[in-house]
């Protein structure tokens, strides 16, 4: 049970922080500009078109990670933590350990993905 808290307090430390780092990253990500608004010729503005279009998608893979980490952080704060969403069995440790978010364990999340 002590190490099971102490894992827990440990999962909790990294999420946050991680939050943290996330939320400040976006935060400057959000203001930074591709292009400098001037005119360019088709290469420079396909160029800044692509561009765009990464950062954005970047944007959104990270905004998905701190959903999924406000979700964790939600858990742990019910005491649902460690508890798959679809099974109410316990995730590894391994599993929480390598992937703290993880609201699955490894047999829903497969069939999840299926």
């Amino acid at each position: 049970m002590k190490q099971r808290s102490d894992l827990l307090t440990k999962i909790k430390d990294q999420l946050l922080a991680r939050q943290i780092d996330m939320a400040s990253g976006l935060s400057r990500s959000a203001s930074e500009k591709v292009s400098d608004g001037q005119v360019q010729d088709s290469g420079d503005e396909a160029l800044s078109l692509t561009m765009e279009k990464l950062q954005d998608s970047l944007q959104q893979t990270e905004i998905d990670e701190l959903r999924l980490i406000e979700d964790a952080l939600q858990r742990i704060e019910r005491d649902e933590y460690g508890l798959c969403i679809d099974c109410d069995e316990q995730i590894g440790v391994c599993r929480l350990e390598n992937f703290p978010y993880a609201a699955r364990c490894i047999v829903c999340q497969e069939a999840f993905e299926e």
